[in-house]
């Protein structure tokens, strides 16, 4: 069987570049053929290189199962393959076996330490936005599986398919801001599939509301400042900044225990500038200090200590409240001129928002707050941190949503280090 390949699956099939790994995403809507191209590629892999490895996968098997698997067996059977003959399909192990040697593996990725020992050749991810940023870095490091001799003009494959992100998540993070050459986006809306019935996507149109056809039928990111707590924030904000060892630097601190957040920053009269942070996990106040140490070893400008006031209280497990261990502890190290300001009492969060986001832009257009990309997990807090729908509470994640993504668990924690800061010396009464 001939297949007549959309301009976008054809993009997604054939690599455009000489590197030793590609990693490809299908972003399309609904009915654009990304499982179809996903499937179709992991079977050509395995007849060009006889012997491969590969793994196909979702964040639950319902998904594999239902969807990705049932792609694979339609495009066997076009090919006239027929099981037992050219391949053997093994429901006990969920593995595809070719006659050449080349094996799929078909697992979900809820558990992704149990993967950690397969060496493979390629690996197809359905619903890639749907599995943490932790999961397809572990992925990456699966590549490995050794390259025969017979191989000419192999590469490492990872490629996934999946509908564009509601919100700004790592795979926007990973194919458009951090730009490789050999991570590629194709965009494939369902209004560019030829194949489709004629009045398809007339229908949807009616039934979706504007926004869901901008995402799921045409294939664009949604609207990724929608609902955030921290507005108008751009490139702008984003800049490179040097740390000055003879200014003063501030080290503004949220004290939870797994990951405790400190973020550091130099002032002046009107603006702040946030050029590093410390965001560890399972650690203590002491071990922070160590951290902070190790990498400014020879400031000379004062260190003021900022952050929340809860931090002023003693704990069942010290006789000193934090502020007292980072001062003692860094005047221990050597440092000369070591300051603690902080408020009686922490302000409402509401104000720390209002406080912030007037640095980020004020009404007059001004931009007062900088970020350093060294600033990770801050950044990743800004572009990020949304109300909840309908309310004015922060949608923080739950402990089930951080257990399946990792990454969540540093939603909020640096966000309020850096907002105590902001709020101490440029407060705004509501």
């Amino acid at each position: 069987m001939n297949y007549n390949l959309l301009k976008a699956q054809r993009e997604f099939l054939e690599i455009p570049h000489e590197y030793s790994l590609d990693v490809a995403v299908y972003q399309g809507g609904f009915g654009s053929g990304k499982t179809f191209a996903g499937s179709l590629l992991g079977i050509l892999l395995c007849m060009k290189f006889p012997g491969i490895r590969g793994l196909v996968g979702a964040q639950t098997y319902t998904l594999v199962r239902d969807t990705t698997l049932q792609t694979y067996f339609e495009h066997l059977e076009n090919l006239n393959f027929q099981d037992g003959k050219d391949y053997d399909w093994s429901s006990s192990l969920q593995k595809l076996t070719f006659k050449n040697g080349s094996e799929i593996l078909f697992r979900h990725f809820d558990e992704p330490n149990k993967l950690k020992s397969l060496n493979l050749g390629f690996v197809e991810i359905e619903e890639m936005s749907d599995i943490p940023f932790s999961t397809f870095k572990m992925l990456l490091g699966r590549m490995r599986q050794s390259v025969k001799k017979s191989w000419k003009n192999f590469t490492y494959r990872i490629f996934g398919h999946t509908n564009p992100e509601y919100q700004r998540g790592w795979v926007y993070k990973t194919f458009v801001e951090d730009y490789k050459p050999n991570y590629r986006l194709i965009s494939a809306p369902t209004t560019e599939n030829i194949y489709l019935p004629d009045g398809f996507c007339d229908e949807l149109k009616k039934l979706y509301d504007e926004e869901y056809y901008r995402i799921f039928v045409l294939a664009q990111n949604g609207e990724y400042d929608k609902g955030l707590i921290i507005k108008d924030f751009t490139h702008e904000n984003v800049q490179e900044i040097k740390y000055q060892q003879d200014m003063d630097l501030h080290i503004t601190c949220d004290f939870n225990v797994d990951p405790m957040a400190w973020i550091l920053a130099h002032r002046t009269e009107d603006k702040v500038f946030f050029f590093d942070e410390l965001v560890i996990e399972n650690t203590t106040t002491a071990k922070a200090c160590d951290e902070f140490c190790s990498r400014y070893p020879s400031h000379k400008g004062k260190i003021i200590i900022n952050g929340d006031a809860s931090g002023d209280n003693r704990s069942c497990t010290s006789e000193f409240t934090n502020y007292v261990i980072i001062k003692k502890k860094l005047e221990r190290f050597g440092y000369e001129d070591v300051e603690v300001r902080i408020k009686a009492f922490n302000p409402p969060i509401k104000n720390r928002i209002m406080a912030f986001n007037s640095k980020v832009r004020s009404a007059d257009g001004e931009v007062r707050l900088f970020v350093d990309k060294k600033c990770d997990k801050l950044l990743y807090n800004i572009y990020n941190l949304r109300y909840k729908e309908g309310s004015s509470r922060i949608d923080l994640p739950s402990y089930h949503q951080i257990k399946q993504a990792k990454e969540l668990k540093f939603m909020g924690h640096p966000m309020d280090a850096a907002s105590y800061l902001v709020e101490f010396y440029w407060p705004i009464s509501i």
